[in-house]
């Protein structure tokens, strides 16, 4: 049984860290909101784009003039799997699921024959995946440094990604983030940016549009420009779901060091008590004795 003083120092430890949970709990809520009206904000612009492709290649007359971002390499035999988590811990099951759903996924592709290439975006994904697949990481992104989240970081990665595309380096890349719900509902999600996923329906009813340049044209300009769109979203949804995921975690922890430490001051009362009834019964037994 531990002694009355390893219980205290225990208790002052528990009474610390609570503090701490406490106040990065607060921190999360206060840059939750702001993060989550930025996921909030992306998402017409980004679901817009992917309508007007829609539109535009729905107009092309021949499959053979789209684009390769758009028609593909015309194979499936390498996969690049863009994985985007945090830089930082202490938020619940939020990178691990990331990390799993582009793991369960890897794993398909390699049954299957495939080769799979893994792009990371986040030091938490990348010391979960470097365990398994080491030898098949060949980039990762640091965005600790990275004070305010913007468009350049997107637009950065997206010209790495193009890169290795146009050098032939994979057939399709997929995009692993976490949309946010809400704080308690973050849902991992895997998202094809090339070659790019259009809905078939995506045009405007019956109209006839005539476009000038050619549809063509307007496609190459439009989908490099859809990937950095696409990765920007994915990671202001990441930060969205990071801090709601914190908040959560947070919350639960700070709760679990309240249980913990009504327990050990029960015991400290306890042993204590026993303590003194000991002290009380030698005092009164002495007291006899004479």
């Amino acid at each position: 049984m531990p002694s009355l003083k390893t219980l205290r120092n225990r208790i002052a430890s528990v009474k610390a860290t609570q503090k701490i949970t406490k106040a990065m709990q607060m921190v999360a809520a206060a840059k939750l909101r702001r993060a989550q009206q930025a996921a909030e904000a992306a998402r017409p612009y980004a679901e817009r784009m992917n309508a007007v492709l829609g539109n535009v290649a729905s107009a092309m007359t021949s499959s053979e003039d789209a684009p390769r971002l758009l028609a593909g390499t015309g194979s499936d035999r390498v996969h690049l799997l863009l994985v985007c988590t945090g830089e930082r811990g202490l938020a619940g099951a939020f990178n691990s699921s990331i990390a799993r759903l582009a793991r369960d996924h890897a794993n398909r592709l390699l049954a299957e024959g495939k080769e799979v290439k893994i792009f990371c975006v986040g030091k938490k994904g990348y010391d979960i995946l470097r365990r398994g697949y080491a030898d098949k990481i060949i980039e990762f992104i640091d965005l600790r440094g990275v004070r305010t989240l913007g468009f350049s970081e997107a637009d950065m990665i997206a010209k790495k990604i193009l890169a290795l595309f146009d050098a032939g380096a994979f057939d399709i890349a997929t995009l692993y983030f976490s949309t946010f719900r809400s704080v308690i509902s973050q849902v991992p999600t895997a998202n094809r940016i090339i070659p790019a996923t259009v809905e078939a329906n995506a045009g405007s009813g019956s109209a006839v549009y005539e476009y000038e340049p050619d549809e063509a044209s307007i496609l190459g300009d439009l989908l490099p420009r859809n990937v950095a769109i696409q990765i920007f979203r994915a990671l202001l949804e990441n930060q969205a779901s990071f801090y709601g995921a914190q908040m959560s975690a947070m919350d639960n922890a700070t709760r679990n060091a309240g249980d913990m430490i009504r327990k050990l001051t029960l015991s400290y009362n306890r042993q204590r008590q026993a303590q003194i009834t000991k002290e009380l019964i030698e005092i009164i037994s002495g007291a006899e004795a004479l």
